[in-house]
């Protein structure tokens, strides 16, 4: 059961055949205490999307990390796996230190940066990668019940690992920044309306509200761009 964290899907047709998209979209992560992990994860920061105490033997909590397509559940009455047995679930970053360190600040307790193979502990070597290639760089941290994440810094994909356009799905994001640029539009002095709507978009996939999101846009015009309504 996914709660909200995508867009519309999309069919694509290829010639001869159809192919519909299977994105990944929740990971269960098997936990002991519900309401210890929901305080862990709520700590990082990430962005709490559910917590459904849908019966005393059912209960599920969804949190989404920062800028992700797919999100994490854990609670009651979801699955038979032990807890703490989730291991290695991985995090793409653009800047593994900054990652880390962030989440050092957040009181997660965060391995240094090492190269190698990221999943083998036995085949680590202290330090980022020499060359500081992409995908090869490493740090991992836990959660209160054992389960680890593995923080992989990736600056370039490969060709082909893209994610592709969900064009009705941005079309309807576009069409509802339009609407709440007009109010702004109406009071601002003369400004290139891509910048507001960036920041608007920005905001929204970062998993603001859309009043949230509309602030975030006017504060980013008047700090960034210096148009002050």
């Amino acid at each position: 059961m996914a709660l909200g964290t995508s867009r519309r899907h999309q069919v694509h047709h290829g010639e001869g055949s159809g192919r519909v998209d299977m994105k990944l979209e929740v990971v269960v992560v098997p936990v002991t205490d519900v309401d210890r992990a929901k305080a862990f994860y709520e700590g990082l920061g990430w962005r709490l999307d559910a917590d459904f105490p849908v019966a005393p033997d059912y209960r599920v909590v969804q949190f989404t990390p920062p800028n992700s397509p797919a999100s994490v559940q854990f609670g009651i009455g979801m699955t038979t796996a032990a807890p703490g047995s989730a291991q290695n679930m991985l995090l793409a970053v653009d800047d593994v230190a900054a990652a880390r360190d962030e989440l050092v600040s957040h009181g997660a307790r965060v391995s240094e940066v090492f190269h190698g193979a990221g999943q083998n502990p036995d085949r680590r070597v202290p330090g980022p990668d020499p060359d500081h290639g992409s995908y090869k760089s490493f740090a991992t941290f836990a959660d209160p019940d054992g389960n680890t994440w593995l923080l992989q810094e990736v600056t370039t994909r490969l060709a082909g690992r893209v994610w592709q356009t969900d064009v009705g799905g941005l079309a309807a994001l576009l069409k509802e920044t339009s609407e709440h640029h007009g109010a702004f539009e109406a009071v601002a002095p003369k400004h290139d309306w891509w910048d507001w709507y960036a920041a608007y978009v920005d905001a929204r996939e970062s998993g603001s509200t859309a009043e949230a999101a509309a602030t975030a846009a006017g504060t980013y015009m008047a700090e960034v761009k210096h148009i002050v309504v």
